[in-house]
C-alpha cells in the first residue's frame, strides 16, 4: 500500500523514472545545521573578538596605544563639545557621548583605527530631530532626552541587525552614494555654521544649505566681535596645518615632530582663545548676566544624567518617521570609514561585528545620558597616523575625557562659541570629496558620477535625509536595471599564436572596437548550424524575457526555417506568423539550426523564470527548424544552477536535443485542467516535433576532454570515490557526469561536441581554417587579421 501511495505521489508531481543526481536541500541542511553546538560556541566568541588578541597583548603594543589614544583624546575634547552644539545640546552631552564611544568599542571593535564618538552629520540629523519633534509637540520633551531616545532605539535597531548577521544590507549603498551625502552634509555643516563663527543670528541656520548662504549674505553687515575670535582661529588651524606639512616635507627626520604638533592645533587654537576670551571678557558682564561675545559658560562636572534612560513611548512614536534615516547614518559612515582604514593598513574588518560594536556602544551610552555616536572621521585618522596597534587606544582615550569631566570643566566656562564653529569647519572641511575623488568616479563609472551629484544637490537644495534616500535608491534602480539589462554576445573562434604554441579562444562575432579587442582582427563564426551565445549576468527573472528576445531572434535571421512555409494557405498558417520575407533562395543558403552552445560561465543563480525563459527559447527554435535541437551549457559552476536545468530536461541524453522532452512549462502560474491546447495547429506542431524526438536515436559524440587524469599520488585515495559515481580506467576519470553529455566543462569542450553533431548528422565535413601562415615570431599573443 505505501508503495502504490508513493507511486502514485511521484506519477502526480510528475518525478522523473530515471533521475539525474543532484544537490538537494538536505546537502544544504547537513552543511547549515551540521554540529550546532560549537557553532553557537563560535558564534558567542565571535561577539567579543578581544579575546582573539588580548592575550597577546605586550608593551610594545601598549606603547603605540597610549601615544594614540592620548592624542586622540585630547583632540576629542574641543570636538565632541563642538558637535554637541550642532546637535542643539548642552556640550557636555558631547562628552558624555565620547567618553562611552572610545571606551566600549574596543571590546567589540574588529578595526583598530576607528575612534567612535560624536560626529558632524550625526549631530546635524539630530538638530534636526529634536527640530521636527519640538515642532509638532511643542514644550513635551526636551532635547536631551529625545537625542537619548534617538541613541537607544537606533542603537537597538543596529545591534539586532548585527546579532542577526544582516551587516549585507549595507553593501547595497555603494560608495559614490556615501561620498555624495557626506560631501553634502558637509558643506551643509559649514554653511550653517558660518554664522556662529561671525556671530550672526536672527534666522535658522539648520535650514536648507542655500537658504543659510543667502540669509548669511544678508545679514553680514551685522557681523559680531565674535568673528574677531572665530576668523582668527579658522585661519590659524589652516596655517598651523600647511605649515606642519611643508616642514614635514622640507625636514622628513623631523617629520614625526611636526605631526604632533600638528596634531595638537585644534587644542592649542582653544587653549589660546579661551584664555583671550577670559581676558576680555571676565570685567565686561552686563547687569542681564549677558557677556560681549557667546561663550560656553557652565559645563557640569562629571555625569550628571547618569541612570536609567527615560524612554517615552509617546516619544518613539512621534519620532519614528526619522528613526530610518537616522538608523542609516548610525551604520552607513562607521562602516564606510572602519572600510577604508581596513583596506589602507592590511587588514579586514567583519561589517557584523562592527554593527554590533556601535549597537552595544549606544545603548549602553544612553545609561550616561550620550546622544548617538558612531565612526568619525578625522579621530580615526589621527588615531591611525599616530601609530595605534590595537582597538586598546579607545580606553587611554576614555581617561582623557573622563579627567577632562572632573578636572577641568571649570575652564570650559570661558570657550568662545566661535572657537567651537571654527573647529567643525575645520574639521568636517575635509568631508567634502576632493577634485581627484569626484574625477575617478566619473572615470570608472559616469553613471555613478551622476549619482553622486544627485547626492550632493539634493543635500543642499533639500535635507540630508532626502539627500541619502534619493541617492540610495537611485542606486539601487541602477543595480536592477543593470540586472535587468544585462549584456550578452554571440560569439565566434579565433586562433591566438604565443611563439610555436596555439589556442583557441571564442571573442563576440563583431569587435566593436571599444579597446577590449582588436577591431581588426577576423573573427570565425562556429560551424554552420552551431550558435554561441555568453550570459554575462545571473539569468533571473528581470533579465530573462531580454535573453530569450536576443537567442529567437538572432537565430531566426542567421539561419533557416526548416518548413517552407510559401505554399502553406493563409486559412491554414498560424494567426501570428505573418510569413517570412526573405527569399526562398535566401533561406535555403542559410544553414540550418542543429545547436546552440550557451555560455554559463558568468550565470551564478538561475530561477524558475529563467529556466522557463530558457524552455521557451527551446520550444521556439524547434518550431522555426521543425527539428530537433541541442542545448549544451558550458561552464556551470553553481550546483544548484544544474539541478535547474535538470529539472527542466536539460543536459540528459534522453533526446537528440539535450532534453527528455517537450514540456511548454515548467511551473506553470494556472492549472491546465485538460491535457490538450486549444489550437490544432499548435498541437499538430508539438506531436510532430515529439514524434522526432521519440523517433530519433540519441547520438552523443564522446568527448575527448572528459576524461581527465588523476595524478598517481591522488589514485589511491580518489578512486574509490570515483568508482562510486563515475567508472575510471588506468588512473583517468570523468571530468563531468556522463549521464549529463549535454553539460560541459568548459567552452571549447562545448563547442567542439556541438561542431561533432553537426558532422555527424549532416554527414559534412564543415572547412576549418588554417592559420599555420599567420603565426608570429613575436612573443606576445597574436591573431588573424582581417585583410
Amino acid at each position: 500500500m505505501a508503495t502504490r501511495v508513493k507511486n502514485f505521489g511521484k506519477r502526480v508531481i510528475h518525478y522523473p523514472e530515471d533521475p539525474v543526481p543532484v544537490v538537494a536541500p538536505r546537502d544544504w541542511a547537513k552543511g547549515a545545521f551540521a554540529n550546532p553546538l560549537q557553532k553557537a560556541i563560535t558564534y558567542v566568541a565571535s561577539l567579543f573578538p578581544i579575546l582573539g588578541w588580548i592575550h597577546r597583548y605586550n608593551l610594545g603594543w601598549a606603547y603605540g596605544d597610549a601615544i594614540a589614544g592620548l592624542t586622540v583624546g585630547i583632540v576629542a575634547i574641543p570636538q565632541s563639545m563642538s558637535y554637541a552644539q550642532i546637535a542643539t545640546l548642552p556640550p557636555e552631552y558631547g562628552l558624555y557621548s565620547s567618553f562611552v564611544g572610545v571606551l566600549v568599542y574596543c571590546f567589540f571593535a574588529t578595526s583598530k583605527d576607528v575612534s567612535i564618538g560624536p560626529v558632524a552629520v550625526m549631530s546635524l540629523t539630530v538638530s534636526q530631530i529634536i527640530k521636527h519633534v519640538k515642532a509638532a509637540h511643542p514644550g513635551e520633551w526636551e532635547g536631551p532626552q529625545i537625542a537619548t531616545t534617538v541613541a537607544f532605539i537606533c542603537g537597538f535597531i543596529v545591534l539586532g541587525i548585527g546579532l542577526l548577521r544582516l551587516g549585507w544590507l549595507v553593501e547595497f549603498i555603494p560608495a559614490p552614494a556615501v561620498s555624495g551625502f557626506m560631501t553634502g552634509s558637509a558643506i551643509n555643516i559649514v554653511s550653517g555654521q558660518v554664522p556662529g563663527l561671525m556671530g550672526l543670528s536672527g534666522f535658522d541656520t539648520r535650514a536648507a544649505t542655500y537658504k543659510v548662504i543667502i540669509q548669511t549674505l544678508k545679514h553680514l553687515p551685522k557681523t559680531k566681535l565674535d568673528a574677531a575670535f572665530g576668523l582668527t582661529g579658522l585661519v590659524t588651524l589652516y596655517i598651523v596645518r600647511f605649515a606642519c606639512q611643508w616642514l614635514s616635507s622640507r625636514y622628513p627626520r623631523r617629520a614625526r615632530l611636526f605631526f604632533f604638533v600638528g596634531v595638537f592645533r585644534n587644542a592649542f587654537v582653544i587653549i589660546v582663545l579661551t584664555f583671550a576670551s577670559w581676558l576680555y571678557t571676565r570685567h565686561r558682564r552686563s547687569a542681564s548676566g549677558s557677556y560681549p561675545i557667546k561663550i560656553l559658560q557652565n559645563v557640569p562636572r562629571g555625569f550628571q544624567h547618569m541612570g536609567q534612560p527615560d524612554i517615552d513611548p509617546k516619544l518613539v512614536s512621534a519620532l519614528a518617521g526619522e528613526l530610518p534615516i537616522a538608523t542609516i547614518i548610525l551604520f552607513l559612515e562607521h562602516i564606510a570609514i572602519s572600510k577604508s582604514f581596513g583596506r589602507v593598513n592590511g587588514y579586514k574588518i567583519n561589517p557584523n561585528q562592527e554593527l554590533i560594536a556601535i549597537g552595544v556602544t549606544n545603548t549602553i551610552g544612553t545609561l550616561f545620558g550620550a546622544y548617538p555616536a558612531t565612526g568619525s572621521f578625522s579621530r580615526s585618522a589621527l588615531q591611525s597616523k599616530s601609530g595605534v596597534r590595537t582597538p586598546a587606544a579607545g580606553l587611554f582615550s576614555a581617561v582623557v575625557v573622563i579627567v577632562a569631566l572632573y578636572g577641568i570643566t571649570p575652564a570650559f566656562f570661558w570657550i568662545p562659541s566661535a572657537a567651537l564653529s571654527a573647529v567643525i569647519i575645520h574639521a568636517v572641511a575635509d568631508l567634502v570629496a576632493s577634485p581627484s575623488q569626484v574625477y575617478s568616479f566619473w572615470r570608472v563609472s559616469p553613471i555613478e558620477f551622476v549619482i553622486w551629484t544627485v547626492a550632493v544637490v539634493v543635500t543642499i537644495f533639500a535635507t540630508i535625509e532626502d539627500g541619502i534616500y534619493v541617492s540610495v535608491a537611485a542606486s539601487l534602480v541602477l543595480l536592477l536595471v543593470r540586472i535587468a539589462r544585462p549584456r550578452g554576445k554571440f560569439l565566434g573562434k579565433l586562433t591566438v599564436h604565443h611563439d610555436a604554441d596555439s589556442r583557441e579562444v571564442f571573442v563576440p562575432m563583431h569587435p566593436s572596437g571599444d579597446g577590449l579587442i582588436n577591431p581588426h582582427l577576423k573573427v570565425y563564426p562556429p560551424a554552420p548550424g552551431v550558435v554561441v551565445y555568453r550570459f554575462e549576468e545571473s539569468f533571473l527573472y528581470p533579465n530573462s524575457s531580454l535573453a530569450n528576445d536576443a537567442l529567437v531572434d538572432y537565430i531566426k535571421k542567421q539561419t533557416r526555417r526548416g518548413r517552407d512555409m510559401g505554399d502553406v494557405r493563409a486559412s491554414d498558417r498560424p494567426w501570428n506568423d505573418p510569413g517570412s520575407r526573405v527569399s526562398t533562395t535566401e533561406n535555403a543558403a542559410k544553414p540550418l539550426l542543429r545547436a546552440v552552445v550557451l555560455d554559463f560561465s558568468a550565470v551564478s543563480h538561475i530561477d524558475t523564470t529563467g529556466v522557463q525563459a530558457l524552455v521557451d527559447t527551446r520550444n521556439e527554435v524547434e518550431r522555426w527548424t521543425d527539428c530537433p535541437v541541442e542545448f549544451h551549457f558550458a561552464s556551470i559552476l553553481s550546483p544548484w544552477t544544474r539541478r535547474s536545468l535538470v529539472a527542466a530536461g536539460f543536459g540528459t541524453a534522453g533526446a537528440p536535443s539535450g532534453h527528455s522532452g517537450i514540456r511548454h512549462e515548467i511551473a506553470p502560474v494556472t492549472r491546465f485542467h485538460d491535457g490538450f491546447i486549444s489550437d490544432p495547429q499548435h498541437t499538430e506542431g508539438d506531436a510532430a516535433a515529439a514524434a522526432k524526438h521519440a523517433g530519433a536515436a540519441a547520438h552523443v559524440e564522446h568527448d575527448p576532454e572528459s576524461i581527465v587524469e588523476t595524478p598517481a599520488s591522488a589514485r589511491s585515495s580518489s578512486e574509490a570515490t570515483c568508482r562510486s559515481t563515475e567508472s575510471t580506467v588506468e588512473g583517468r576519470a570523468h571530468l563531468v557526469p556522463t549521464i549529463t553529455p549535454f553539460f560541459h566543462f568548459d567552452l571549447i569542450a562545448a563547442v567542439r561536441a556541438a561542431e561533432k553533431t553537426v558532422v555527424g548528422r549532416d554527414h559534412t565535413t564543415y572547412p576549418t581554417f588554417d592559420d599555420s601562415d599567420t603565426k608570429d615570431s613575436d612573443t606576445k599573443d597574436t591573431a588573424d587579421i582581417v585583410a
